[in-house]
């Protein structure tokens, strides 16, 4: 049982929507195993209400900081006084803590554990030509890591041109790879595929993606986290491709969300043995 009182330190994931998001459950659980006087609880906030959200929920003296979610991963960006190097790259973070001088300082994860994750499942990345379809938050951070672990090349679409070319040229600016905007979310002649939209939240959605044109061989991971399998995964499996859900993504990050928070003990025990929290994921 977590017991919440006057003691417990607050941190908020924030996003619009919230009902999606896997890391409450997740994280308190962490905290309540290990004895953590903390809690983490979704806010929905909407896109123009942020800024407004941020300046007045950072003043609490007893809130730990942020977790951010979609469509907040960008716009985060320019509310922050310093940022790591991949969330400046991407240009966008999913977490947000205080500093002791008041400033908020920024933090990329998601595409560093989505790498972790294909190091878990045995595929290279480094050399490999790939594919990025969707470079909101989630996507620009995935396309950022592939970049900087040494993709032979990184191709992303989104409907967002403008936003996939400067993003493009940013990446490429920063790690010396090849990466280019595509027109289109053909994944032919690609090693890797990752899906980075919300298609598959509904059930009527559209495939994001033609699976027929993966070559054989291809490896695919959707990052959603809700409605697992999604349709996506059940096409490509249904076609014999090595698909993976965005589940282990999650998992790799529990660690660097915990060290940024200062938990650092209990980060380095997720990092030597993630069991319990893949335990969390196959119950659910």
């Amino acid at each position: 049982m977590m017991n919440i009182s006057g003691t417990t330190r607050v941190f908020v994931i924030v996003g619009d929507p919230v009902a999606q998001v896997r890391a409450p459950e997740l994280f308190n659980h962490l905290f309540a195993r290990h004895g953590i006087d903390a809690v983490l609880v979704p806010a929905q906030v909407a896109p123009e209400d942020l800024p407004g959200f941020v300046a007045q929920a950072m003043k609490a003296r007893n809130f730990g900081g942020l977790w951010v979610a979609i469509p907040h991963k960008g716009p985060m960006v320019p509310l922050l006084q310093q940022c790591d190097r991949l969330g400046r790259s991407a240009d966008a973070v999913n977490a947000v803590r205080r500093r002791p001088d008041g400033s908020l300082e920024g933090a990329l994860f998601d595409g560093l554990g989505l790498t972790k994750a294909l190091d878990h499942f045995g595929v290279a990345v480094a050399g490999r030509r790939t594919l990025v379809v969707g470079v909101g938050g989630g996507g620009a951070a995935v396309a950022t890591s592939l970049a900087s672990r040494g993709a032979a090349r990184v191709t992303l679409h989104d409907l967002a041109a403008d936003r996939t070319e400067a993003l493009a040229a940013r990446l490429s600016a920063e790690f010396g790879v090849d990466v280019r905007a595509a027109g289109s979310a053909d994944p032919a002649g690609h090693h890797l595929v990752i899906h980075a939209t919300p298609l598959g939240l509904k059930p009527d959605d559209p495939l994001p993606f033609d699976v027929a044109r993966l070559d054989e061989g291809a490896v695919v991971v959707d990052i959603l986290m809700k409605n697992q399998p999604t349709p996506l995964l059940r096409a490509c499996h249904a076609r014999g491709i090595e698909a993976y859900p965005g589940f282990e993504m999650l998992v790799q990050q529990v660690p660097e969300y915990l060290s940024f928070f200062g938990y650092e003990e209990l980060a380095r025990a997720v990092q030597a043995d993630a069991s319990d929290v893949r335990r969390l994921f196959d119950q659910a």
